[in-house]
This record gives C-alpha cells, sequence and structure tokens, in this order.
C-alpha cells in the first residue's frame, strides 16, 4: 500500500511540447513592413513640415505606391505566412478567436497574422492604397500636384486632393496608432512579442507548423517584384513631367 501511494506522489507532471525555431516572416516581408513604416512616418512629415519639403513628400509617395504593388502581389506567391491565403479568415473563425476557442478547421492562428492582425493589415494596406493613389491627382493650386491630376477633371482633383489632405490623413494616422497599441496589447496582455520576429523571421513554435520558404530563389523572385514595381512608379512619375 505504501509503495503504490508513493508511486502516485511522484507521477511526472505533463510537460509542455518542445519548441523549435520556424521562420515564419520572410526576408522581403520583413523588409517590407520596417521601410513601408519609416517611409508612412516620412510621408506624414513631410505633409506636415509644407513647404520645399512637398516635394519629397510626392517622391515619398510613390516609393509608398511601388511598396504596395509589391506587397500586394507578394501575397499570393511570397512566402507561407506572407500571402493572403493564410491570413483570409471566414468571419465565424474570427468570431471563435475573440472568444479565446479555437477552430479546428483553420489551426495555426497565431502563428502569422492572427484573425486581428489580419484585418488591421488589410485595413492599413487598403487605406494606404487609396491614399497614394489619390495623391496622384491631387493639386493644392499652390505649389504641388500629382503626376497625373492633368489627366482628370478639376473638380476630381480637387476631391482627390480633399481626402488625401484631410480624411485619408487622418485615417492612415489612426490606424497606424491602432497598430501599435495592438502590438503593446499582445506584449501586456497576451506575453507575446510581435516585433522581434518581424525583424529577425523566426518563431518559436511547435514542429508541426510548417515553416514559410525563405531562400535565394524567392528572395530573388522578390527583388525582380520589387524592381518592376519600382519601374511602374517612375513611369507614373514621369507621365506628370
Amino acid at each position: 500500500m505504501t509503495d503504490r501511494c508513493d508511486a502516485t506522489a511522484v507521477a511526472p507532471a505533463e510537460t509542455a511540447a518542445p519548441t523549435v525555431r520556424i521562420r515564419v516572416w520572410d526576408l522581403p516581408t520583413r523588409v517590407f513592413h520596417w521601410t513601408l513604416a519609416a517611409l508612412v512616418v516620412a510621408g506624414v512629415t513631410t505633409a506636415k513640415i509644407g513647404g520645399n519639403a512637398m516635394e519629397w513628400h510626392m517622391r515619398i509617395g510613390l516609393t509608398i505606391l511601388a511598396f504596395l504593388a509589391f506587397r500586394i502581389v507578394w501575397g499570393f506567391v511570397g512566402g507561407r505566412w506572407s500571402r493572403f491565403s493564410a491570413f483570409v479568415y471566414r468571419p465565424l473563425t474570427t468570431l471563435r478567436y475573440l472568444r479565446g476557442t479555437t477552430d479546428g478547421a483553420r489551426p495555426h492562428l497565431d502563428v502569422g497574422h492572427s484573425p486581428l492582425g489580419a484585418l488591421s493589415v488589410f485595413a492599413l494596406l487598403a487605406v494606404l492604397v487609396v491614399q497614394a493613389s489619390t495623391g496622384l491627382f491631387a493639386d493644392d493650386e499652390i505649389a504641388t500636384t500629382g503626376p497625373l491630376a492633368a489627366r482628370v477633371s478639376t473638380a476630381t482633383s480637387l476631391a482627390a486632393t480633399r481626402w488625401h489632405r484631410n480624411y485619408g490623413q487622418w485615417l492612415v494616422i489612426g490606424l497606424v496608432a491602432l497598430h501599435v497599441a495592438a502590438i503593446a496589447w499582445y506584449a501586456r496582455r497576451r506575453r507575446r512579442d510581435l516585433v522581434r520576429p518581424m525583424w529577425h523571421g523566426d518563431k518559436r513554435l511547435d514542429r508541426s507548423v510548417p515553416p514559410a520558404r525563405d531562400d535565394a530563389a524567392t528572395r530573388t523572385l522578390a527583388l525582380a517584384i520589387a524592381v518592376a514595381c519600382a519601374v511602374g512608379a517612375v513611369a507614373i512619375a514621369r507621365l506628370g513631367g
């Protein structure tokens, strides 16, 4: 009897499954993320300064447009967790995530962009596309004119200018602030660091999580796409020359 009780007392507790370093964010995605963040800050800053800084504002806007075009293409051919298919969630999946329940049909919800993170990413990309696009047709009737302003009616150009200078600008600032707040919330409440994985690309995860491909071939493909997008942005700029 004593031996049986002692054996029960020292029975080992369940241990957590071992984790390994898994590549989640490929290099092109990481370069896009941090460069776009710097460009958005620079774009807002130059707009607030005005004057001669508006020339740089226009250049930054075209660069942002090229980066957004790259990200859209990369969302279909990039690394596994960077593809849109990896973070387009059904409403029911998002609802279950908010309730803290699992969705057996979509495992690994927190590997790449979670359902909440996905909403933030899509909203920010959409607003930035609209903001950069309206800048192409904007005309402040003083010294700064978008490269495509002369190709639309005055009414259309003025409408694009109003959006770009007012609603669009504050939507971008608001969504960026919300994005940063969400990162802080995850770090504080869920003890999940979202910054460092986006810097070095890896997360410690269960072995069953499939890694993103991130090799010389994918990086060469990304460079080719980026060059094509840059050429397109330069072509748009020359239309206003």
